[in-house]
């Protein structure tokens, strides 16, 4: 174990020449002492350049290598059957540098959720050793399961998200508006922004050509039904998952009927019942590929049965499932919205008034204050205008808020962007 050890701290040594070359990500998390800090998130989203930018600022403060330990759990030479490979790690470190048994020392587990029975060890570590521990998962249900079970009160949870607008604005060192922006201004960030809806902001996606984007960001895709889901799960059905995964993609922003989307298959000759379309839907939404968003409503009943909206972790997956000729910016620009609302921490809902119209977003920030918001991507639409400006009109007097209408001109410098 220890030669293992001594191979793997030194590939981390000369991944240390790369770390200040990284984008320093916008990700605010809170530190409280003896706590377990886990990072959590899709694949590909950046997690393990976060951990790093952890280790670079350390590094920075004087605290020595040798006292850091960082271990990937995807690699496949690290591939096990229990929990012993963690432990053995972890003893081979103390062993090569004994001094850390009287010193503070920072451990960081990659993809965690990949050792079995890790939160055992992980407690023990905490409880027995001077430390501070950081952990990456790809799972929402097997984190927060083993979390809530072994680690209660043990561990703050942050999530990770591909970039956002303004990180992606960064890497050429441009700045969100902080103020009502001129036309020339207007039109140069209106191409930037187009760009982002098509493409995203995967941290690698962003860095490679074009031609090679939509290829990049369907691998995404299959790596996470995989890995996260059919291998995960033991899902024998992959066709069902794919094709569900497909269909919610090209359909962001749409209520999604179960029972339409089973009367669907059934047709197509697709075998399935409505409980094991309900469990996949949980796994997608487990491996952070897309979210449900339920109706508001003080029924816990119609909150249940009505069809819940769907959107992706990132708008490059879904434009890189459409087959339509022409982009459709406003289901885009509407996902982005929604993934600003949940980076701000908000909980999200839509809602549908008396008169039957829809309001995009009814969110919940957290400090518990109530909005509402209506995105509308072509102000060039008089009558599409007129219909969002007269459905947020309608549920400002149903509820007594006021909503905001969110359009590429007001997103720019808006309230979640700066």
């Amino acid at each position: 174990m220890k030669e293992l050890l001594a191979t793997l701290r030194e590939e981390f040594v000369d991944k240390q020449h790369d770390l200040e070359k990284m984008l320093i990500r916008d990700i605010s998390f809170e530190t409280i002492a003896n706590k377990i800090l886990v990072f959590i998130g899709m694949r590909r989203t950046g997690k393990t350049v976060f951990l790093f930018q952890q280790i670079l600022m350390l590094i920075k403060s004087n605290i020595s290598l040798s006292r850091i330990l960082y271990i990937n759990f995807e690699d496949d030479r690290l591939l096990a059957t229990d929990h012993k490979i963690l432990v053995g790690l972890v003893d081979a470190f103390y062993s090569l540098f004994p001094e850390n048994h009287d010193l503070h020392c920072y451990l960081f587990f990659d993809e965690i959720q990949n050792v079995p029975e890790w939160p055992k060890v992980i407690r023990r570590l905490q409880d027995t050793k001077k430390v501070s521990i950081y952990l990456t998962g790809s799972s929402a249900k097997l984190l927060s399961k083993e979390i809530a079970t072994s680690l209660r009160g043990r561990s703050l949870a942050t999530e990770v998200w591909p970039f956002s607008y303004a990180e992606y604005l960064s890497i050429d060192n441009i700045a969100l508006p902080t103020q009502v922006i001129g036309k020339k201004m207007f039109d140069q960030h209106y191409k930037l922004l187009q760009h982002y809806l098509l493409w995203g902001g995967f941290p690698e996606v962003v860095a490679i050509s074009k031609t090679s984007q939509r290829a990049l960001l369907q691998d995404y895709v299959d790596l996470v039904v995989m890995r996260d889901i059919v291998e995960r799960h033991q899902i024998t059905n992959t066709i069902l998952i794919r094709y569900m995964i497909k269909s919610l993609l090209k359909n962001v922003g749409v209520p999604f009927s179960v029972n339409k989307f089973h009367n669907d298959i059934k047709s197509q000759g697709i075998s399935s019942s409505k409980n094991t379309i309900y469990e996949y839907l949980q796994h997608i939404e487990d491996a952070f590929l897309l979210f449900m968003v339920p109706i508001y409503s003080e029924s816990i009943r119609k909150m249940a049965t009505n069809p819940k909206k769907f959107y992706a972790i990132d708008p490059g997956l879904v434009n890189a499932y459409s087959l339509s000729l022409s982009p459709n910016y406003g289901h885009l620009f509407e996902n982005v919205f929604y993934l600003d609302l949940r980076r701000k921490k908000h909980e999200i809902y839509y809602y549908r008034t008396q008169d039957d119209f829809e309001i995009d977003f009814l969110s919940r920030d957290p400090e518990g204050r109530l909005h509402l918001w209506q995105v509308a991507w072509d102000v060039d639409d008089k009558k599409m205008l007129d219909r969002e400006r007269r459905a947020l009109d309608a549920a400002e007097k149903e509820l007594g808020i006021k909503g905001q209408l969110i359009t590429p001109q007001s997103y720019l410098s808006g309230p979640l962007n700066n």
